[in-house]
């Protein structure tokens, strides 16, 4: 029942959405408003918690505004665009899987891989490589191809190496990925177009990727000699079947995020949609015509009903958190909290500078991180009442120190899925994970603050 619940508000959503003349926002509000209720009882004690606090205060400034009773209904609907993006990227994954990439991976580090220094690399780079596509997928996808090489090598903490490569290069494309919901929900507060930030984000990207390899491979090890003759054979046992082993087969990897960016770029200037929109739309047909490239389809579909059938419970957190989330955020609106929330910026501004305000941005998702919340639902929260014209903001700087505070977030932050995941894949805490991220995220954000005091003294 869930599950068709859920769906149901997901097709509805993206049917309103391309068809305005098709008012479904009350009965929209009131399916989300059923499926809090419902995903409550469902969902982990810490979600509770975050998301009743939501709840809490979104129903404290509707009771203060003195709100019509109705708007304790129809406030129930934010940010279904952002669940929409989180329900069907995944898909993405789907023919990546079915193309028997890994097997490719493994054959490179066979034949290229001399040192362990070389190995960091590769490792980051392909993590790198997966995100702009995969998301979360990129994690078990990166550690399973690699984790078997690393034996070859007398590194003293496997886990930890394995763990911050695939971590940070993970992390860096989330700045400007259009797959990547954080970029999506930025762009659509900011309203600046996607192609535009590119420039301006790419470099923090490349830049972080590149401190990321000098830094790790700074103290290579050789590959060790008494098993160096053996090498392809560990490393041929380690490809699942399935796997076809041919490195040229990476490239089609390259060739479609190529496509997927020029067909996105291209839906984004000629429909008026939100950039979340776009790309959830994209999604599905784009991963089939890949699948039906590899000769696939009917594994495909296959693959497609199987993550239908199981979103739902991999779904229940996020959808009761994103809800809730976007109450709060209504609630704001409804009741000019808004109005407060900029006059307190503004004062701010007035007082430390445009410059102090975009430096120390960034640090705001990085702390939410450590209380739970998603950079998703953080940043969202941070603009959910934010008048950018009126406070005088430039929209592109505002974006890069947003989207910057989320990656960093992602890199040490100990609740959110992407080290909870690789917690799982090293066998060891979220706490760990982060600490193996700590100086790493604290020179990245040191740069970022530079970068974007240079970009406000010499775009304004």
């Amino acid at each position: 029942m869930l599950r068709f619940l859920l769906l149901l508000v997901i097709f509805m959503y993206l049917l309103s959405t391309l068809l305005p003349q098709l008012d479904f926002s009350v009965l929209l509000s009131i399916l989300c408003f059923i499926i809090v209720l419902s995903t409550f009882i469902l969902a982990k004690r810490s979600v509770k918690l975050l998301g009743s606090t939501f709840l809490l205060l979104g129903v404290l400034l509707l009771w203060k505004s003195g709100s019509h009773w109705h708007h304790y209904i129809l406030s129930f609907g934010p940010m279904l665009d952002l669940i929409t993006l989180f329900t069907l990227v995944p898909i993405l994954g789907i023919p990546i899987k079915l193309g028997g990439y890994s097997g490719g991976i493994q054959t490179i580090i066979q034949k290229r891989i001399n040192n362990s220094g070389q190995l960091y690399m590769i490792t980051s780079g392909i993590s790198y490589f997966f995100s702009i596509f995969m998301n979360l997928a990129t994690l078990p996808m990166a550690y399973y191809s690699i984790r078997p090489a690393l034996n070859l090598f007398s590194v003293e903490n496997k886990e930890r190496f394995m763990s911050r490569a695939i971590t940070r290069g993970f992390a860096m494309p989330l700045l400007w990925a259009p797959v990547t919901p954080i970029v999506g929900i930025v762009i659509s507060v900011t309203d600046v177009s996607w192609i535009s930030i590119l420039p301006f984000v790419v470099p923090l990207s490349i830049l972080g990727l590149g401190m990321d390899w000098f830094i790790g491979a700074r103290k290579s090890k050789k590959m060790l000699p008494s098993i160096q003759d053996i090498t392809a054979h560990e490393t041929a046992a380690t490809i699942e079947p399935g796997q076809i082993n041919s490195p040229r087969r990476i490239l089609q990897i390259f060739l479609a995020i190529i496509i997927f960016i020029t067909a996105i770029s291209l839906a984004e200037s000629m429909f008026h949609y939100s950039f979340l929109i776009l790309v959830s739309l994209i999604v599905i047909p784009f991963a089939f015509t890949w699948s039906l490239f590899l000769k696939k389809g009917k594994d495909f579909g296959n693959q497609l009903l199987k993550h239908f059938q199981a979103f739902s419970i991999t779904m229940k957190d996020q959808f009761f958190i994103f809800l809730s989330a976007g109450f709060f955020i209504s609630t704001i609106n409804i009741s000019h909290t808004d109005v407060w929330l900029n006059d307190w910026i503004m004062k701010f501004i007035q007082v430390a500078g445009v410059e102090i305000f975009m430096i120390l941005l960034p640090l705001v998702p990085l702390a939410f991180a450590f209380l739970g919340l998603h950079p998703a639902v953080s940043l969202a929260l941070m603009t959910g009442g934010l008048d950018i014209s009126e406070l005088g903001l430039n929209p592109h700087i505002l974006t890069v120190a947003m989207l910057a505070g989320a990656v960093s977030s992602f890199l040490v932050g100990p609740y959110n899925a992407t080290l909870g995941l690789m917690s799982n894949l090293v066998k060891d805490t979220s706490y760990k994970v982060s600490n193996w991220n700590t100086s790493f995220a604290t020179i990245y954000i040191g740069i970022v603050m530079l970068y974007l005091f240079l970009l406000q003294v010499f775009t304004v």
